[in-house]
């Protein structure tokens, strides 16, 4: 997955990070964007970190009905969810007027192993909206954060608010972070499980993975998540990836974690991130892997792609 320097610039899109320490920054610059929105009348999502849902859910008092407001430590724990899931489908709707987003989907608590998926997100906006008539302030607590998310998110927004001012940033450069975070993963555990699987063993693999997910402690409906994921997975690695899979399983304290490998190649950048029209039969796969995970993470080169799932068991 090699990526371009970056959509050109010049276009509608324009894509911002606000660099903030503490509450008063926050409020201060996230409603100073919103307050612009609402001058304009144009429609606006928020979609931020549960204790900025309360922050801003309070700021607006009775001007919430004006705006979507969105829990993203839900709506967008899997990374790989929040541009079709959440900014597609707000954006696509007001597809004739320009819409306004505030995204917050970095944060201080997010874990090592979401890291690199929450970088390569901010770094495919660039792609997802080039062209597209959308503001979108994405919010980064650079106190917080530490000193490779700060280089990150100068590289993955062309443009940087911080206590100076609005400026173009300098080190603007998404197709860095795309190709930075598609790195080989760690080896699974020596405890993992592992399986080869073709066309015929399919089915097999899948009751499985459910039934040792099942026996990790995953819930009624996280199986069934299970069950729909790791089959996208191994059908699209049969069909796309040389005709066969290896399945590996695991879990730790966290969650259960799926690698599906194969060895094809994925060049597009965008797979998994684009909504589909309800009746194209093909092409969804990724999508809906994306919509039922908690975590969804890929290598992919020309020597081959492995994907990883992850399901909570931490019981949230």
């Amino acid at each position: 997955m090699t990526a371009a320097a970056g959509p050109a610039t010049g276009d509608p899109f324009r894509h911002t990070a606000f660099q903030y320490t503490g509450d008063d920054e926050y409020l201060t610059g996230t409603m100073a964007f919103i307050e612009q929105a609402f001058a304009l009348d144009a429609p606006v999502v928020i979609a931020v970190p549960v204790e900025h849902f309360e922050l801003l859910r309070k700021a607006l008092g009775g001007a919430v009905d004006r705006v979507r407001l969105l829990n993203m430590s839900e709506v967008g724990a899997n990374p790989g969810r929040i541009i079709p899931g959440v900014l597609r489908a707000f954006t696509d709707v007001y597809a004739d007027r320009r819409s306004w987003v505030v995204g917050e989907s970095t944060w201080p608590g997010r874990t090592d192993t979401e890291y690199p998926a929450c970088a390569q997100h901010e770094a495919l906006i660039n792609y997802a909206f080039a062209g597209r008539d959308v503001a979108m302030l994405c919010p980064h607590d650079v106190a917080g954060l530490g000193t490779r998310a700060v280089a990150d998110l100068r590289a993955t927004h062309p443009r940087l608010i911080d206590p100076t001012g609005e400026h173009a940033s300098a080190a603007y450069d998404p197709g860095r972070v795309v190709s930075e975070y598609n790195a080989p993963f760690e080896p699974p555990p020596k405890f993992a499980i592992e399986r080869a699987v073709d066309i015929d063993t399919i089915d097999n693999a899948r009751w499985f993975t459910v039934a040792f997910g099942r026996r990790a402690g995953l819930s009624g409906m996280q199986l069934v998540d299970l069950e729909i994921a790791v089959t996208e997975l191994l059908i699209n690695s049969v069909l796309h990836g040389g005709g066969s899979a290896e399945l590996r399983i695991w879990s730790d304290e966290r969650a259960l974690v799926c690698a599906v490998s194969d060895a094809g190649h994925i060049t597009d950048l965008l797979a998994g991130r684009r909504p589909v029209d309800a009746a194209q039969p093909f092409g969804r796969g990724l999508l809906l892997v994306n919509s039922v995970v908690d975590l969804l993470r890929t290598h992919t080169s020309a020597q081959g792609t492995e994907t990883r799932l992850h399901l909570s068991l931490l019981g949230f």
